[in-house]
């Protein structure tokens, strides 16, 4: 489990590459060429960014500084976690704003919008737009696909039996990262509040109307903040993530909306590629091939 899978990025300022849609071309997602490995998996479970940004941030470690855990504010994401797995289908809607840090150090911010759907244990309908893309995952209990809407391209292949093991899958085999998959995993390492040097109980906090809870965590590589719903239904509402691993500590900032009663059928799961749609191949993480995303 890692606390900051993705986060705000750096990038170089170069544009991309379109390729043609044929049955030599694969479709490749490169997997970042950093990533911060630490404790609950809370980045993870929400950021949004896109599985081609590359990462170039290269810092000195920052020192190791121990602060307060406050056992309480562990307890509020143990029982956060412990809600989540309650859920048989739920809807979350997340908008991010997210740092991307170009080569020469400027700081450009990008918006994203993504829509799950998960009905436990074997169906998930993921949408990501932004400025730059439009993607959507589908998983149906047998297939796995993803259509790359501006481009018209698409790729199915075979799945596994359980969101968790596809979660699996898709980031070990084909180097997809899914964004809020940590909806589905948090809290199965029961060292990951190990790993926290600081824990903080900010105070009472709204988040969109919601009132909640606000914490502040530390751990290596990562500050963040979580906005938990208060009541019966322990929501999380809000994150903030800044990366300390880039010196220019870029920031990534996510917004949650929940429907805890979606109305759904089967289909909402299964993709009927449009008639001119162009299948290509979903490459494999370690097969020998120069294709990259578009």
């Amino acid at each position: 489990m890692t606390v900051l899978q993705r986060s705000a990025t750096r990038s170089a300022r170069q544009p991309s590459t379109a390729t043609q849609p044929d049955s030599k071309v694969t479709w490749r997602f490169p997997k970042k060429l950093v990533r911060v490995a630490a404790s609950i998996g809370i980045a993870a479970a929400f950021v949004g960014i896109s599985p081609a940004t590359r990462v170039f941030a290269q810092t000195a470690p920052e020192a190791e500084v121990k602060d307060t855990v406050d056992p309480d504010a562990v307890e509020a994401l143990n029982k956060m976690a412990a809600y989540l797995y309650t859920l048989k289908s739920f809807q979350v809607i997340s908008n991010a704003t997210n740092d991307d840090v170009l080569d020469d150090g400027e700081i450009i911010q990008n918006t994203s919008k993504v829509d799950l759907l998960a009905a436990k244990p074997d169906r998930l309908r993921v949408e990501i737009t932004s400025d730059e893309r439009h993607r959507l995952y589908l998983y149906d209990g047998k297939n796995f696909s993803v259509w790359a809407r501006l481009v018209n391209y698409y790729a199915t292949v075979p799945a596994p039996p359980t969101i968790g093991k596809l979660l699996d899958v898709a980031y070990d085999k084909y180097g997809i990262d899914l964004p809020l998959i940590d909806l589905f995993r948090w809290g199965k390492d029961k060292d990951d509040a190990k790993k926290l040097t600081s824990a903080i109980d900010i105070g009472p906090s709204t988040v969109e109307d919601v009132t909640c809870e606000h914490y502040a965590f530390r751990q290596k590589g990562a500050d963040w903040q979580i906005w938990i719903q208060l009541g019966e239904f322990p929501l999380p509402r809000k994150l903030v993530i800044r990366t300390l691993t880039d010196e220019a500590r870029p920031q990534h900032t996510d917004t949650l909306t929940w429907n805890l009663a979606p109305s759904f059928n089967d289909d909402a799961f299964v993709f009927n590629p449009p008639p001119d749609a162009k299948r290509i191949v979903l490459a494999q993480e370690n097969a020998d091939t120069t294709e990259k995303e578009q």
